[in-house]
């Protein structure tokens, strides 16, 4: 694994400096305690970062392997799920051989919930968690890299200029792609796209299909080494998207002056607010593994949007975002609820930035009519 050290996700014999080294980050201990405490400084701050550290230290203690560490976070997740969402469903697993490692590719909603629930979702099935794949825009601090890593995550370099760096950069990931299903044997989640869908049309790249090609051999189809990848579409579906406004505000900020520059570090709290905000409820469709004939990434590309699209959960949200005829299935309740939920989050914002969070929840809608087209 050496020659992938600098992307991999750390091993059991790294769990334990890592940790130490977190506890020891003032910069990491300061930012759990303002998720908190907001406004908290000075003493009061400095004896809140040594109680934390000892509570820290103390619940970390018999912490020894990746595993270990996943059993906190799963603690967590679901503390998380009871408090933020109504409900958490899945569908599709019970067609998955998972005893066979699969390359998820899901729809792109949320930077850290997407790969969370996945994960969450096998683990509650009895079956191992995925590698996660983290691109480095988001490790802006050297803290978030080693959580990240700590929780099975490896690391996609987008940061690169020069061509032939990105091009290194991505034969290096697909090669570690198909090393981790081939010879680790664990499954990976990956994004179907970089950056979130943030006007809720889910529609993957077609570089990253090609990116996964790289590490074929001149002797292997395109067909066959991509049905050997075994490419499950992943749906991902949530009733209320906790980062809506904001996405809708960067929307209508690049259609009216060209760009949105992002603050220092707004991705770190798009995770924070993704975390803690409702989410109502939330369901993920695992479709059939891909296998045909693909001749190209574009076809391929294709294929998963298809899936991907056909098979995302409609909420009430979304249909009351379209505004039609709504479905006879939606009760009452589900209604007046979608509506109130507009109702508070369009009080007081633009027109532009209103239209534009409408129309995030209502794409999926519309996507899901071209299909039929």
């Amino acid at each position: 694994m050496s020659q992938f050290d600098s992307i991999r996700p750390y091993q059991d014999s790294e769990v334990k400096p890592t940790l130490q080294r977190l506890i020891n980050d003032s910069e990491f201990i300061t930012t759990l305690i303002r998720f908190r405490y907001p406004r908290v400084s000075g003493l009061a701050l400095a004896l809140l970062s040594t109680l934390l550290r000892s509570v820290l230290r103390f619940k970390v203690r018999k912490v020894n392997t990746v595993y270990d560490f996943q059993l906190i976070v799963e603690r967590y997740m679901a503390h998380m799920i009871k408090t933020t969402t109504s409900q958490l469903s899945s569908s599709g697993l019970d067609n998955l051989d998972l005893s066979t490692p699969h390359l998820f590719i899901s729809n792109h909603r949320d930077i850290a919930l997407d790969p969370a629930f996945v994960n969450y979702l096998l683990h509650v099935n009895g079956q191992d968690t995925v590698q996660i794949a983290i691109g480095d825009n988001l490790l802006t601090k050297p803290w978030v890299s080693d959580l990240m890593r700590l929780n099975r995550s490896f690391i996609v370099k987008r940061s690169a200029s020069a061509k032939r760096e990105k091009l290194a950069n991505s034969k290096e990931l697909s090669a570690y792609i198909q090393h981790t299903l081939k010879q680790t044997g664990d499954h990976i989640w990956i994004a179907q796209r970089e950056g979130r869908a943030k006007d809720g049309l889910d529609q993957t790249n077609a570089a990253l299909i090609s990116m996964l090609a790289l590490n074929r051999s001149k002797e292997q189809s395109f067909a066959d080494y991509i049905n050997q990848l075994n490419i499950v579409p992943v749906s991902i579906s949530y009733e209320f998207d906790p980062c809506d406004v904001a996405k809708a505000n960067e929307l209508v900020a690049q259609n009216q002056h060209g760009e949105y520059l992002k603050q220092e570090h707004e991705d770190i709290y798009s995770i924070s607010r993704g975390i803690v905000g409702q989410k109502g409820r939330v369901h993920v469709h695992f479709a059939k593994p891909l296998n045909a004939p693909f001749e190209n990434a574009k076809e391929v590309a294709e294929a998963l949007d298809k899936a991907i699209i056909g098979n995302y959960q409609l909420m009430p949200t979304n249909w009351i975002a379209l505004g039609n005829e709504l479905p006879e299935e939606l009760s009452a309740k589900d209604i007046a609820q979608a509506k109130r939920y507009f109702e508070a989050k369009t009080g007081d914002i633009s027109a532009e930035v209103r239209s534009q969070l409408l129309a995030m929840y209502a794409n999926p809608i519309k996507a899901r009519q071209q299909l039929t087209e």
